[in-house]
């Protein structure tokens, strides 16, 4: 591989460091609008709290897993067209 390569590599990895902290983020705002309530005993407690930090991180990872997958494969396709 050249520098010219891993740099490219460098940035696709910044860039998807970035789109999965923006999804955990987005992920995290979402959630503030359940109701906690109805689900969990003491919904204010640390516990809860730690509950809500994971389940968004897990969604905001497979969120922003969805996006780059989908970012990735849209542009491999360029290749069915190269000839």
């Amino acid at each position: 591989m050249t520098s010219g390569a891993f740099g490219a590599l460098a940035w696709d990895g910044l860039f998807s460091i970035f789109v999965t902290l923006g999804c955990i983020v987005l992920a995290w705002r979402l959630l503030q609008e359940v109701k906690w309530d109805g689900i969990l005993r003491q919904p204010q407690s640390t516990g809860a709290k730690l509950l809500q930090l994971v389940v968004s991180v897990v969604l905001g990872h497979l969120i922003a897993r969805f996006v780059l997958d989908y970012w990735h494969w849209t542009d491999a396709v360029k290749w069915l067209f190269i000839s």
